[in-house]
């Protein structure tokens, strides 16, 4: 399916956003994630289905000082 990652346009094979993220090898990354502008936590990814055009921000946390 084609959905837009951080902006980008991909073709994803994933139908959760839990297996997006495992999908793009970033499961034992922390990571924060929201669909269409909504945040999702990670407990509730394995139950976010995906769709066609659906909009995925992934974002990693920054250290700083």
């Amino acid at each position: 399916m084609k959905i837009e990652i951080n902006g980008q346009p991909q073709q994803v094979e994933a139908t959760t956003l839990a297996a997006l993220v495992a999908e793009l090898a970033l499961e034992t990354t922390r990571v924060a994630t929201a669909l269409n502008g909504r945040f999702i936590p990670s407990s509730a990814r394995d139950a976010q289905p995906l769709t066609e055009g659906d909009r995925i921000e992934i974002l990693s946390p920054m250290q700083g000082g």
